[in-house]
């Protein structure tokens, strides 16, 4: 379990890196604008996930704390949740990047936001709606008309 749990980094980790450190090289934008960059951390997830199935389905049809606590107490429970969460941070990161570019908002800001939602992925994204709204308040307002 511990190689699938940092394989699932390393299939995330350069497609970040382009993000916060590359944003304006022309190959980032152009790897990143394909969805097919989180496939590979999905198909990990899924071949993690499919073995152990039989036993969540039961957890999945009626979900409890105690029953997710005890799933992800366990290291395959905890590497199928992390492959999880890094392939959808990833696709979330992704459309900010993707997003940020069209409104045209600065690399300096985005950086950390970035790094925000591949730390704490919602709250990260709240930080760019948030921001994307105060950055962008001017354009919104002709839309509406």
């Amino acid at each position: 379990m511990d190689l699938a749990f940092n394989l699932s980094n390393l299939l995330v980790l350069p497609f970040w890196l382009l993000m916060m450190l590359l944003p304006h090289w022309p190959w980032t934008r152009r790897i990143v604008s394909s969805p097919l960059i989180v496939a590979p951390p999905a198909v990990l997830y899924t071949g993690l996930l499919i073995p152990q199935l039989g036993g969540l389905l039961p957890l999945l049809a009626s979900p409890s704390a105690a029953g997710v606590a005890g799933a992800l107490g366990t290291p395959a429970g905890a590497t199928i949740a992390w492959a999880h969460f890094v392939t959808f941070d990833l696709f979330v990161g992704r459309w900010a990047y993707l997003d940020s570019c069209e409104r045209g908002l600065s690399a300096w800001v985005m950086a950390p936001v970035l790094f925000a939602i591949l730390m704490v992925g919602p709250l990260g994204l709240l930080i760019y709606l948030g921001a994307r709204a105060l950055l962008t308040r001017g354009e919104s307002g002709d839309r509406r008309s």
